[in-house]
């Protein structure tokens, strides 16, 4: 379980998080929704131990994170992947980073698609492909969380097909799961819960079926409310 109490963040004159107080259920998968700067990556950083907060506290299982792989795997895109290393190569590293055997490497290879790739450099990857091995690092030390920010971005129809199943598989064996998106038909085939960020608060925390009124449309809903926070900006 991954929990906030309180939790603010600024930079300069810019209260990117407010006081949340948040928790993320293990064995689900949550949405992460909101606009664009309403504080989700953020949110996301300081839950993998990445950034620190100004005020409040986040445990994952009970612990602070302080960057631990094997507590928090993250994906924040694949924009820090160094383009002159092969797809291989940087798994290798990561792994020798966090202690972690080679022969993992070659697991989440497979697991992520990317095993016929390993010896491509990062730079010639599509940007699929470069999520892929994005994912395929935060898997690396099966962690007990898992935070995806804009996971789907450049992925292809069976890529995201692919990426539903996983994230299903991942929270049923118990992971915490979070996605930060903004594919809403994704959300309600997806996820179970949702989180709705607006201007650094929380407007929405529940499991998706109790969020949404009965008999509305899940995603027009969700859309229509997404929208309100552009009203109210």
């Amino acid at each position: 379980m991954i929990e906030t109490h309180g939790l603010t963040k600024s930079f300069g004159p810019h209260r990117a998080l407010d006081d949340v107080t948040v928790t993320f259920p293990a064995g689900a998968v949550t949405a992460l929704l909101g606009l664009n700067g309403a504080g989700k990556t953020t949110l996301l950083r300081l839950i993998a131990g990445l950034d620190r907060p100004d005020g409040g506290a986040v445990t994952v299982s009970g612990r602070t994170p302080f960057g631990d792989p094997h507590l928090v795997g993250a994906h924040l895109g694949p924009d820090a992947l160094d383009p002159r290393h092969t797809v291989a190569r940087h798994l290798r590293w990561l792994a020798a980073l966090a202690g972690v055997d080679d022969g993992r490497v070659a697991q989440v290879l497979e697991e992520t698609g990317l095993s016929a790739q390993r010896c491509n450099r990062i730079g010639g990857l599509s940007l699929g492909a470069r999520q892929r091995l994005a994912i395929a690092g935060a898997l690396l030390c099966r962690p007990q969380a898992l935070l995806f920010d804009e996971p789907l971005n450049g992925l292809d129809v069976p890529g995201i097909v692919w990426f539903r199943g996983l994230l299903r598989q991942l929270a049923d064996t118990g992971c915490v799961v979070v996605v930060a998106t903004h594919l809403l038909a994704e959300v309600v085939l997806s996820a179970d819960r949702v989180i709705l960020l607006e201007a650094g608060q929380p407007r929405l925390d529940g499991a998706l079926a109790d969020v949404i009124p009965a008999g509305a449309d899940s995603r027009d809903w969700l859309e229509s409310t997404l929208l309100d926070c552009v009203a109210c900006a």
